[in-house]
């Protein structure tokens, strides 16, 4: 969608209405502890999708992810317990899940693929004892969030970020962003300039380089085989889920470096990207970033992402990354009109916040102490 189109329309609240075609499942799905469907806004646990959601387009049947779950996966709770709160709320048309910890100045973090927000829990509680509001979001599609039938390129995603902010309470906030989220991040600075007061990137390069990338680069080609995999229908969503998404752990251990994941961390992803609908829902973005790259909303998005960025901008890329190679993430300062700062982190993969934690909180607090006003 272009930046100036009218984000996506709101989605009615309450229960949704049961299809008289409904996702195949084994076992009753549990929605926030109940098995009839009726959502609980004060229980725990991810929120049915109604049957738009899980439809593609044109299509009159719901995604790998929905059918290829089990009833583990549809108990599965993304609310874990810990020093946080959860709580949902309106943005943009959509409802999204969010954890809290903290007091102060408002620091959003947003995930990346194909994770959700616990990914940045060892975050949460560094900024929180740093006296920081710590948020961390659930995309649109993932963890406990909406998962819509539309909205799942680059401007709404950017406008479901800022209007969480907004949502918050809050008038401009620090934002955080790691993979996806740091793409979306980039954009949400150019489009709402005045919301964000500082900018973190972690694995993500500014837009326009990645685009020149998938074109020119046949290296950055190669390591995002995964991405072009997702351009087929149905087939990439089949996969993900296919033995308890195993594909998403082998994704996880390959793109980390040294520091692998533990199972716990594996575990939790595996069973996020089964809740129905994620697995169709989270790869959305990545086929709108491909289909897009002849077509006249994608030429139009990647002039706009020509304005430069106003926050003062921290760029955190680890040197091991296989996927977004740091030769491509490098040299996005030329389009930040700002204080700018480049920290390569020898080593370290694609997961940072998780790899290397408390070397990311170091550098996180010291840049958003240094410009927090």
């Amino acid at each position: 969608m272009p930046l100036d189109q009218t984000p996506t329309p709101p989605v009615t609240a309450g229960p949704p209405a049961t299809p008289t075609d409904p996702l195949p499942v084994d076992g009753p799905l549990q929605v926030n502890g109940s098995v009839d469907g009726s959502v609980d806004p004060s229980a725990a646990g991810p929120v049915a999708v109604p049957r738009a959601a899980a439809e593609g387009p044109g299509q009159g049947r719901p995604p790998a992810g929905a059918s290829a779950v089990t009833g583990r996966a549809n108990s599965w709770n993304v609310r874990t317990a810990g020093p946080w709160t959860h709580r949902d709320l309106a943005a943009n048309g959509a409802r999204f899940h969010i954890a809290e910890q903290g007091t102060g100045p408002l620091v959003l973090l947003v995930h990346g693929w194909p994770q959700y927000w616990w990914a940045w829990r060892h975050q949460m509680s560094a900024l929180a004892d740093a006296g920081y509001r710590a948020v961390a979001l659930d995309l649109r599609g993932t963890g406990g969030s909406d998962r819509t039938p539309r909205g799942y390129d680059p401007a709404n995603l950017a406008l479901d970020i800022t209007g969480v902010i907004r949502s918050l309470g809050e008038h401009s906030a620090h934002l955080v962003g790691h993979d996806l989220g740091g793409s979306l991040a980039w954009v949400a600075a150019v489009m709402r300039p005045s919301v964000i007061q500082s900018l973190t990137v972690v694995s993500a390069a500014h837009p326009r380089h990645l685009r020149r990338a998938l074109l020119k680069d046949r290296h950055q080609m190669a390591a995002f085989d995964h991405v072009l995999g997702f351009q087929r229908p149905w087939i990439p969503e089949r996969r993900l889920v296919a033995d308890d998404a195993a594909q998403v752990a082998e994704y996880l251990t390959a793109w980390s470096g040294p520091q692998q994941p533990d199972e716990e961390a594996l575990r939790n992803y595996r069973n996020a990207i089964r809740i129905p609908s994620t697995a169709h829902c989270s790869i959305e973005p990545y086929r709108w970033l491909v289909r897009s790259i002849a077509r006249p909303d994608g030429i139009q998005f990647a002039r706009r992402m020509k304005k430069p960025v106003t926050a003062p901008t921290l760029h955190i890329q680890g040197a091991a990354d296989p996927v977004l190679l740091a030769r491509t993430a490098l040299g996005a300062g030329e389009y930040v009109a700002a204080p700018y700062r480049w920290r390569l982190l020898p080593g370290v993969g694609h997961f940072p916040q998780e790899e290397a934690p408390a070397e990311l909180n170091a550098e996180l607090l010291a840049w958003v102490d240094q410009h927090k006003r």
